[in-house]
């Protein structure tokens, strides 16, 4: 069921990405959504398979990613403050399963 969260997040950032380019035309919008997107959806893969540190490592880094780059802008707006608030609680949430997974395995 943990993997449910990263394809969402998965989603919401190809979502974001496209629609950032279609409104502004920018390309890093764009590239961010898409390349955040297929970390959070590989990650959600790999706990599907049982590949349980691994997925969720690369969840919380990819929940890192997107809170260190949306945090700079925070302040900028909705939709940058929607991003930071989207990685605090990915990061928050997968980073607890890895510590969980790492100090009982």
């Amino acid at each position: 069921m943990s993997h449910h969260p990263a394809y969402s997040l998965a989603a919401l950032c190809a979502v974001g990405g496209v629609v950032g380019f279609a409104r502004t035309k920018s390309v890093p919008s764009l590239v961010g959504g898409l390349v955040t997107a297929v970390g959070f959806a590989a990650s959600a893969r790999a706990i599907q398979e049982g590949k349980f540190n691994a997925g969720y490592a690369g969840a919380a880094a990819t929940s890192g990613l997107l809170l260190a780059s949306s945090a700079p802008r925070f302040r900028k707006g909705p939709v940058p403050a929607g991003l930071a608030a989207l990685g605090t609680v990915g990061l928050a949430y997968y980073g607890k399963k890895v510590y969980d997974f790492r100090v009982w395995e």
